[in-house]
């Protein structure tokens, strides 16, 4: 779990070890508190921080919602670039998160 901006965040992927606490911490801006995910992604030895909402969010959009994030890592990242993706953990832990594997019996 990581504690910033008085909100609660979870690591819910990481790809190519992207996940830098101390970076993280130095780039961060109040205006990622609005939204449901953070991802980060590193290009040109820099970390870019983009927000996203959840897809049920009612001013989500297709640029904004989670389920655009392969389009966003497509058009707008470095390719092959090493992200992060953390979710907000709400006090109410109701749900499960729209990436989580789905469950197989």
């Amino acid at each position: 779990m990581i504690h910033i901006g008085g909100k609660t965040y979870e690591l819910v992927m990481e790809n190519k070890n992207a996940w830098n606490q101390e970076v993280f911490r130095e780039r961060y801006s109040e205006v990622l508190e609005r939204y449901d995910y953070i991802v980060g992604d590193w290009g040109y030895n820099q970390l870019r921080l983009r927000g996203f909402l959840k897809d049920s969010h009612p001013k989500a959009t297709k640029e904004t919602s989670i389920s655009g994030l392969q389009d966003y890592l497509h058009e707008y990242c470095n390719f092959g670039c090493s992200y992060f993706i953390l979710e907000k953990v709400s006090n109410k832990s109701s749900g499960k998160s729209q990436l989580s594997e789905p469950e197989t019996k």
